[in-house]
């Protein structure tokens, strides 16, 4: 009985532990800055955007990365149910499924965003594009990293399907509706299958 009541003693201790450590995630300027420029980002790459207000307001792309910073720190501290919760939530607010596990880089601007799919072990870096319907996800034949690791600067077409445990480079463009089975080089462009047409 004692070890249970320690257990549960440690148990409480670890949630109150990570409640705090998570509010002062939440309420940090950092995390505000972090949000603050995303939607500049979002306000700057979309032509049709006129304010920053509209883009906190109305664009499913900010939306969901507010949902996801806050999954994904849940998941970084084990708290797995709860940021799977706040995922689904997300994905049902926007129409955007991006697994807590998922790492995403800075300045991500998601065009449309309907259907797009990411799964846990993607990487995504700095400064990428990705539109409606594209796929980060995995091939069913992996185990542990089954998600592509996509570099800086990566444009992904509407319809695009990334798939495996693959690298896609720096400054790459995949064409709407293509599909990427393999690693792709820094600075091409790719289209269809695995077709590299030509440097970007």
């Amino acid at each position: 009985m004692a070890s249970l009541g320690q257990a549960q003693t440690r148990h409480f201790y670890n949630v109150i532990q990570i409640t705090y450590i998570f509010y002062n995630k939440v309420i940090s300027m950092l995390f505000l800055k972090e949000l603050y420029e995303d939607a500049k980002n979002i306000k700057k790459q979309d032509p049709a955007c006129r304010n920053l207000l509209e883009v906190i307001i109305l664009y499913p792309g900010f939306h969901i990365l507010v949902f996801h910073r806050l999954a994904h720190f849940l998941y970084c501290h084990k708290l797995l149910f709860l940021a799977r919760l706040i995922s689904q939530i997300g994905r049902f607010f926007t129409g955007i499924e991006i697994h807590p596990g998922a790492k995403i880089g800075r300045r991500l601007f998601i065009d449309h965003g309907m259907g797009i799919v990411i799964g846990e072990t993607a990487t995504i870096g700095n400064d990428c594009t990705i539109y409606h319907n594209a796929t980060l996800g995995g091939t069913g034949k992996d185990k542990n990293k089954r998600h592509p690791d996509i570099g800086n600067h990566v444009m992904v077409g509407a319809g695009a399907k990334v798939l495996g445990p693959i690298k896609v480079g720096n400054y790459v463009k995949i064409g709407a509706n293509s599909t990427v089975l393999k690693n792709i080089p820094d600075h091409v462009t790719v289209v269809r299958c695995n077709k590299i047409i030509v440097p970007t």
